[in-house]
């Protein structure tokens, strides 16, 4: 068998730094996989979804895991611990913020068993890696079958000595006065997460439109990503729509529509 070469594609951050986004190496069996890479930090993606709906299925059963592995900081559990621990509430908080931005995206009706894992394999001090785990998530959607709607990306901005910067290091991020994790599609934003010590309606407005102008860049880099990849990406299974009970749907609707 001969070496697996990946399918890659790139984006440059407003500041000039490169993210790479791999698939086609690591786990080829799930639907689909990506790695993102910023310099020294790699952040593993992949998803699978069932083709079938449980049977009375009545909900959308998507889990988002995003974990921080020991080992991508070079350490090792000692002692009693030798294995990786349960997720932090940092970790727990990061695949919630994951989840909002990508749950809406799924058809109406979708009640497939569907699970994200998103894994830091390496990090470097300077990089913050919640910023990049949707862009992951979202990139291996768009190179699976898995119906969904649009790529969408995450960034963080914040505002240091005046300025905002789209996605700042570790150490920048220390003295920011205004710090947001945004997430959007290209036509919509999407959620906005954060912070302030106090701030205007005008400033965090500029903010969520920078944010939004760097994560289309990132949707584009995804889309092109999928047509490298070809008919395994492009061409999204097809599902059949979920049975309704129109009685209830007509009556809820009659009750509440014109209230709303």
């Amino acid at each position: 068998m001969g070496k697996q070469i990946p399918t890659t594609t790139s984006f440059n951050l407003p500041d000039g730094k490169e993210v790479i986004i791999e698939t086609g190496k690591l786990a080829a069996q799930a639907d689909g996989s990506v790695v993102v890479r910023i310099g020294d930090t790699m952040i593993f993606a992949s998803v699978v979804s069932a083709h079938e709906p449980r049977e009375g299925q009545s909900f959308f059963p998507l889990s988002v895991d995003y974990q921080e592995k020991f080992a991508s900081a070079g350490r090792i559990p000692g002692n009693f611990f030798r294995r990786e621990t349960r997720l932090s509430d940092y970790e727990i908080l990061i695949s919630r913020l994951v989840d909002r931005a990508i749950r809406p995206l799924f058809p109406d009706g979708y009640m497939n068993d569907t699970q994200v894992i998103i894994n830091l394999i390496s990090a470097d001090k300077e990089t913050m890696p919640d910023a990049y785990a949707a862009l992951a998530a979202s990139a291996a959607l768009a190179v699976s079958d898995i119906p969904f709607a649009a790529p969408i990306s995450e960034v963080r901005v914040a505002r240091i000595e005046g300025e905002f910067v789209i996605n700042p290091s570790r150490t920048a991020l220390a003295s920011a006065d205004m710090d947001f994790i945004v997430a959007a599609d290209m036509k919509n934003v999407m959620m906005v997460e954060g912070e302030a010590n106090e701030c205007e309606e005008a400033e965090l407005v500029e903010a969520i439109k920078l944010a939004h102008e760097a994560i289309k860049v990132q949707c584009e880099a995804q889309m092109k990503l999928a047509e490298l990849v070809g008919e395994k990406a492009t061409v999204k299974r097809v599902i059949e729509p979920a049975p309704e009970n129109e009685e209830v749907k007509n009556k809820v609707a009659a009750l509440t529509k014109d209230k709303i």
